[in-house]
């Protein structure tokens, strides 16, 4: 069944083409196939999403690196007794210290910062895949939208041929007294529109292609026509999916790491620092020396931490919510594309399968009762635009299913293993 409406839909946009090879006895070779997955391909390589993705996992990993440094050391230098009055006069007293402060890190805000950091990069290594399957369904679409433009650009010209001998029959008719004027007018005004629907089928098949050629960045060729009539063996009722496992509701998971990850570093930063390191004086009254230990640890009393402690809560809360928001909206998002996918595919085979052989035959009596005197021209006409606008639908139909199947693959693509660290 599948190969009989192919045939069917494909002899309209193949019908221009026939007829210049029969009129030619030079045969030229085919040209390759550009397949969906070349597109997708050479748009996952040149992409400005990935490539950002890319340099956010690199970003993230710099700082995962510089999380775990330890503070720098500090020098310290101080002159005392300078300037001063009766022995302290000029620098005959000073006392002159230098020395290095180590700063000591307390409350585990080393590992703290680690693992907010590696929950960041964790994050973004699923940013990552998150632009790769947005990436293909992307290039997916524009493929498919490429390929219908074509074969609606092929009914339009079909159209156009058989409206103009139509206008020929009409004008035949009125010059053999058959038939009114009016009907050769008429003739000439669905040609007219005719060839001016092909011209915009047309402009719109070459721009089609233009997007897809701007997303995959080379030459695209001969597309894969016979894409759109590949239908599943067997459909039913759309099934009841789940969030569990999807690069969104793991993205949502990795926000809420990053979050509780937050919220440890904010109870971490509560704990005072300390610094500590050695020292020499130079006493100048006797010059001799001595060693000093320094050591300080600020006093929280203007800033505890409590304040911080609390953002962090509050947004690990938004994210909790925003998580559970994901998955309703994930969830139905999935039901109402595995919906449209199977009505694409029931109005794909209708349209592509009875209806099209019905029309193809409609249109095919009135050409012959209306040679034959049998039929008016309104008869013909009607029948001509059913089965053009039968086509069309066809082709929709099926563009549509795509379109609904690429949505339900992006929403259902697993997320990574092992990326939730």
């Amino acid at each position: 069944m599948q190969r009989m409406f192919a045939a069917m839909l494909a002899a309209a946009s193949c019908a221009t083409l026939a007829q210049a090879q029969n009129g030619s006895s030079a045969v030229s070779a085919p040209a390759p196939l550009y397949t969906l997955d070349q597109a997708i391909a050479a748009a996952g390589g040149s992409a400005p999403a990935v490539d950002a993705a890319s340099a956010g996992v690199t970003a993230a990993q710099a700082a995962s690196t510089v999380a775990g440094l330890r503070p720098n050391p500090v020098f310290q230098g101080q002159i005392e007794n300078i300037a001063g009055s009766g022995p302290f006069r000029g620098l005959r007293s000073t006392e002159t210290t230098v020395g290095v402060a180590f700063p000591l890190e307390l409350g585990g805000k080393r590992g703290a910062r680690r693992a907010v950091a590696g929950a960041a990069l964790s994050r973004a290594e699923l940013q990552a895949a998150i632009a790769a399957a947005d990436v293909r369904t992307e290039v997916t679409r524009l493929y498919i939208e490429a390929v219908a433009a074509e074969r609606r650009a092929g009914v339009a010209r079909e159209q156009a041929r058989i409206a103009g001998e139509a206008l020929r029959g009409a004008s035949v008719r009125v010059q053999a007294g058959r038939a009114s004027p009016l009907e050769q007018q008429r003739a000439e005004v669905v040609r007219i529109n005719a060839e001016a629907n092909a011209q915009r089928q047309a402009r719109l098949a070459e721009a089609a292609r233009a997007n897809l050629l701007r997303r995959v960045g080379q030459s695209i060729g001969t597309l894969d026509a016979a894409m759109l009539e590949r239908l599943p063996a067997a459909y039913g009722p759309a099934q009841a999916f789940q969030a569990t496992g999807t690069l969104a509701l793991a993205a949502a998971d990795a926000d809420l790491a990053v979050a509780d990850a937050g919220i440890r570093l904010a109870r971490a930063n509560r704990v005072p620092d300390l610094n500590i390191g050695p020292a020499l004086r130079r006493l100048e009254a006797t010059n001799d020396t001595a060693a000093v230990l320094a050591l300080s640890i600020p006093i929280p009393l203007f800033n505890s931490g409590q304040a911080a402690v609390a953002q962090a809560r509050a947004e690990r809360s938004r994210a909790d919510a925003q998580r559970r928001v994901t998955i309703l909206d994930v969830e139905q998002a999935i039901t109402d594309a595995a919906a449209d996918a199977d009505n694409a595919v029931i109005a794909a085979r209708a349209a592509a399968g009875p209806a099209l052989a019905a029309a193809e035959e409609a249109a095919r009596i009135a050409r012959i009762g209306y040679r034959e005197g049998k039929f008016g021209q309104l008869d013909l006409l009607d029948a001509e635009r059913t089965l053009a606008e039968t086509r069309v639908a066809a082709i929709d139909a099926l563009a549509n299913y795509h379109n609904a199947r690429a949505r339900l693959e992006r929403l259902t693509a697993p997320a990574p293993v092992g990326e939730i660290k």
